[in-house]
């Protein structure tokens, strides 16, 4: 294979946060300006003032533009952007009940494809390179992620109810998506077992899903103690909370993310730490369908790694993680009444290291060091927002700045979108598209 080089020169900014969770700025990490980053194939090969241009084969002009690590969704439902504004104002229980499980039951590969195509568009273009994702057709979605250059963990939504001959038929889409698709895409796309909950996963579905991924060596991504009713749910039939119920059937290891997380006892939150899981905190849908808040300082306090997802957007309604960074964080502060609660640098350091920590890619991704993966975003400055760029950058990054502030998304040293115009997909038909499919899913509520 050609080496193909790319340089982005002059970035007046740059911000690096390593593996000690160190955030840097130029004169930290280097004690000149007009810093330049050269990027050879897909990985970080230099961090410079004095790189050359000779051989270049791509340069990007960063003035203006502050380079940080591209952001990373630890909880959505990509094929969901079929469904966003579908069902709003509801209850987690309504909503799933009366609408989402109803349309869903209209769905095929071909509109899951979709979905996620546009959801790929939409985090391009906000600044997510890559997303932890569990749907149905994951077949599907992991095409689009494939054509959409992105980074992805892929999990097969798996729910049985109890019923053995749907828990058979869940295995045998979850192993074969893993053997189609870990690993490949050049490396873009993981496979995660993917039970939806404890309480519409029975007791052999998780203990089996334990076992696979034993085999496999993938993790899990499960949603977990959404709501109040789920608790109650599991202490009827177990006599247990969900985490206490699950540490018990031997099911917890640190290869497990938790999404959501708001209801949560002492106990629970003692063995979430020694077990070593990670949790997707989701202010935004939690906030939407009045499910509660997460106790996010809790957890940190006791160094237990927690990321950022947005969930889908029929919950949310967006994929904007510039947008979750600032509710993140605010809905921490109020909760608390502390005004320290989940601070700016926190709030960065979930959305990206941590991120990548929870999905087992802290190695590869994250931060913006040499030998890791090429994924990056330019912010641009000279945008109000980002104004005035004399006072804290990091604090406009959360509480100001929102995903049109992107200006370039780079994955995996691949260029996905360049002074806002998208390199991957067809925008404007993939919209139509949307339209129309969605108009003949409505169909199904009335």
């Amino acid at each position: 294979m050609e080496t193909k080089y790319t340089l982005i020169e002059n970035v007046n900014l740059i911000t690096a946060i390593d593996s000690k969770d160190n955030i840097y700025w130029n004169d930290d990490l280097i004690n000149e300006k007009n810093i330049s980053v050269l990027i050879e194939n897909d990985k970080i090969a230099e961090i410079s003032s004095k790189i050359s241009k000779s051989g270049i084969d791509k340069v990007i002009d960063g003035n203006d533009k502050l380079l940080m690590p591209s952001l990373i969704n630890t909880h959505t439902h990509s094929p969901m952007n079929l469904f966003r504004g579908l069902a709003d104002d509801l209850e987690l229980d309504t909503w799933l009940n009366e609408y989402v499980w109803p349309v869903e039951s209209g769905l095929n590969g071909d509109l899951c494809y979709l979905g996620a195509q546009i959801a790929i568009m939409e985090m391009i273009k906000s600044g997510t390179t890559c997303f932890s994702d569990m749907y149905f057709f994951m077949d599907y979605v992991a095409k689009a992620v494939e054509d959409g250059g992105l980074r992805a963990v892929l999990s097969n939504g798996m729910i049985d109810f109890s019923d053995e001959e749907k828990r058979k038929n869940e295995f045998k889409e979850s192993e074969n998506l893993i053997k189609k698709w870990n690993n490949k895409s050049d490396g873009r796309i993981k496979v995660f077992f993917g039970p939806h909950s404890p309480i519409t996963a029975s007791k052999e579905l998780l203990t089996g899903v334990r076992e696979k991924a034993n085999k496999y060596d993938v993790g899990i991504n499960i949603h977990m103690n959404e709501t109040q009713k789920e608790i109650e749910n599991i202490l009827n039939q177990y006599n247990m909370r969900p985490f206490e119920y699950l540490n018990e059937i031997g099911f917890l290891d640190g290869d497990v993310l938790a999404a959501h997380c708001v209801w949560l006892s002492d106990n629970e939150i003692d063995i979430i730490k020694e077990k070593d899981i990670k949790v997707s905190y989701n202010p935004g849908s939690n906030m939407k369908l009045a499910s509660g808040i997460a106790p996010i300082s809790d957890l940190i306090e006791k160094n237990i790694c927690v990321s950022l997802g947005s969930d889908g957007v029929a919950s949310n309604n967006n994929l904007d993680l510039f947008e979750e960074m600032k509710l993140a964080s605010l809905l921490q502060k109020v909760d608390t009444l502390n005004p320290k609660s989940l601070t700016a640098e926190q709030t960065i350091k979930m959305a990206t290291i941590n991120g990548a920590r929870a999905l087992g890619l802290e190695n590869e991704i994250g931060s913006i060091e040499i030998g890791k993966k090429a994924d990056m975003i330019l912010v641009n400055t000279n945008s109000i927002a980002m104004s005035p760029s004399v006072n804290s950058l990091i604090s406009h990054l959360v509480y100001s700045a929102n995903g049109s502030t992107v200006d370039t998304t780079i994955c995996n040293g691949d260029i996905l979108m360049e002074n806002k115009n998208l390199n991957v997909f067809n925008e404007e038909e993939s919209l139509k598209n949307l339209n129309l499919a969605t108009s003949k899913l409505k169909k199904v509520l009335n």
